[in-house]
């Protein structure tokens, strides 16, 4: 096949991706600029931790200032050291709803706390009944009372509890319409709405409900407006801060390691052709495993992310069918005899980045004991690379958009 196609000319389908916008710039960062003073930040981090703790455990709180605690916390982004705690105080609540008409814990007809109720044992994964809500329904039950629009609070809650509905739960999709229709008028109303900052947390959740936001991001949103909040609480806005300032720190460390690994390996040179996007790889490797402990796993997501854009761009903007066919076989065969099969531009995306990466998983998870996901992401690999090839052969056509999609 090579010779055929010796002194034929080429035509390959290739991409004007734009560069990296941030080049080499994580390599510039200090070494371990905040090692000298980690051991200092940890142990005010651990006594900050304790403080939390002794507020989430205490007896004499509210069930309702609890449950606005626990949801603080989370929205803070640190619910990940109290995660045992928090477990045991929505399981007693899920066992022992406190929404009864007494002083001491949450009225039936408080829309604010029985939605926020709802939405963290429901983010918990608790299957608590979605008829808690008939409360706020009118007479006929035909629709949510017209007067719960006064209450901004609880409409919010309201909208963000609605966004964990399941399928066949028609007051919940009601109740997003009612929430979203309304909570919009409201930010589109001349009438000043008190106090100022309930406005902004309106419009945010409109555009980023926090079922539907990265946990990361909305915590540094969050951070900026819980001073705000009542009954926020110092101790707990100073513990947020700091673990924040603390995961950053690691990130960044950790984009040195990846942007390190990304010049040693020389990619940019081997495939000029595919995009370098590894600071946006690592950012969805680090959103979907944030917590300090899982520092393997996302060195590990964002090299797949790295190498999957670059088979990506392989089949789109570089290979021939022919190559690819070839490239897709050796891929499925998965070792080293189906070398000498391909052509050298395929070589170097078959050994340099594909079989190179997937053994240096091995040895990394041969340390970690985890050998069954190197397993795992081979078989998913060949998968998807089965799914690039009919797609490839598209790129050049101008296949529409319909017709991929019934493929």
């Amino acid at each position: 096949m090579a010779s055929q196609n010796t002194n034929a000319e080429i035509v390959r389908p290739l991409a004007d991706y734009s560069g990296s916008v941030w080049g080499f710039h994580f390599l510039s960062l200090p070494p371990n600029s905040m090692k000298k003073q980690n051991k200092f930040h940890e142990q005010h981090l651990q006594e900050l931790k304790e403080e939390v703790k002794t507020l989430l455990l205490a007896s004499a709180m509210k069930p309702s200032q609890k449950l606005n605690l626990i949801d603080s916390i989370q929205r803070l982004g640190v619910s990940y050291h109290f995660e045992t705690e928090i477990e045991e105080i929505l399981q007693e609540m899920y066992k022992n709803p406190p929404y009864y008409n007494d002083r001491d814990v949450i009225n039936d007809d408080d829309l604010c706390n029985v939605a926020l109720l709802f939405r963290l044992l429901r983010q918990q994964g608790y299957k608590i009944s979605c008829d808690i809500f008939n409360n706020f329904k009118n007479e006929k039950g035909d629709s949510f009372k017209l007067s719960l629009i006064n209450d901004i609070s609880g409409m919010l809650s309201l909208y963000e509890a609605a966004h964990l509905s399941i399928r066949g739960e028609d007051i919940l999709d009601e109740a997003l319409d009612f929430s979203t229709y309304h909570l919009k008028s409201m930010v589109t109303s001349t009438e000043i709405i008190s106090p100022q900052y309930l406005k902004e947390k309106v419009i945010h959740a409109l555009r980023w409900p926090i079922r539907k936001s990265l946990p990361r991001l909305d915590a540094r949103y969050y951070i900026s407006i819980y001073p705000k909040e009542d009954g926020s609480h110092e101790n707990l806005l100073k513990f947020a801060k700091l673990d924040f300032n603390m995961l950053q720190a690691l990130y960044q460390e950790e984009l040195k390691c990846y942007t390190e690994w990304w010049q040693k390996s020389d990619f940019v040179k081997k495939l000029p052709y595919a995009r370098e996007r590894i600071v946006e790889g690592y950012f969805w490797g680090s959103m979907a495993t944030f917590a300090p402990q899982y520092s393997i796993s996302r060195c590990i997501a964002s090299k797949m992310v790295a190498v999957l854009t670059m088979v990506d761009d392989t089949y789109d903007a570089f290979g021939t069918i022919d190559e690819l066919k070839l490239l897709t076989e050796a891929i499925q065969r998965w070792d080293g005899s189906s070398m000498d099969l391909l052509p050298e531009c395929m070589k170097v995306v078959y050994r340099d980045v594909i079989l190179e990466t997937f053994n240096e998983y091995e040895s990394t998870t041969t340390k970690d004991g985890q050998l069954e996901f190197l397993q795992f992401a081979i078989d998913a690999f060949k998968k998807i690379t089965r799914a690039y090839l009919p797609r490839s052969r598209m790129v050049p056509q101008r296949i529409m958009f319909q017709h991929l999609m019934s493929t």
